[in-house]
């Protein structure tokens, strides 16, 4: 393991319990507060997506939204909220997908994609894959492109590497096993 990569294993922060029991909520608030790291994090989520054709970045609510805006910022992209149901101003495209601890519904303006998008999804941690699963759903509903996935965290005992990587690659700085 590189120094990088234990340095972010040590700073983020275990909740145990959160937001139900038997979770261990993995907090990346500890990365955010360390400009130097953060900083760090971003160049290597961006480093396997470089040299490819993104035309836009999608982010998972919410906090797929922090380095997922930043993503596109350094890749000349354009940025994709993905969000919970009814949190979008514009019409929409649903999916519905299961969680580690319950189910619920992501929505994306109808509107935000083209299928002359390549895309790349973000999101802070993969767990189960269902949310994540949902939003390449959504990317084909608007006949967009996956180029691939990206995750600060990948929770390797849920395996949810198995149910998105049939769309592209997943790429996850950090592993808990």
């Amino acid at each position: 393991m590189t120094p990088f990569r234990e340095e972010l294993l040590k700073t983020i922060r275990t909740i145990p319990d959160f937001p139900e029991p038997g979770v261990q909520f993995k907090d990346i608030t500890p990365v955010l507060s360390k400009p130097d790291l953060m900083r760090r994090t971003l160049n290597v989520l961006v480093a396997p997506f470089s040299e490819e054709r993104i035309t836009k970045v999608i982010g998972i609510e919410s906090r797929g939204f922090i380095f997922g805006g930043m993503i596109a910022e350094r890749l000349a992209a354009g940025f994709v909220l993905v969000r919970k149901v009814g949190k979008l101003p514009a019409e929409t495209i649903r999916e519905d997908y299961a969680l580690e601890y319950g189910s619920g519904a992501i929505e994306m303006h109808k509107d935000a994609l083209s299928p002359n998008d390549y895309v790349l999804i973000h999101d802070d941690v993969l767990a189960t894959g269902g949310t994540a699963h949902a939003a390449a759903r959504l990317v084909q509903q608007a006949g967009a492109h996956i180029v691939g996935f990206s995750f600060l965290i990948e929770l390797d005992f849920l395996h949810g590497r198995e149910k998105i990587a049939p769309y592209g690659p997943v790429h996850s700085l950090v592993h808990y096993e």
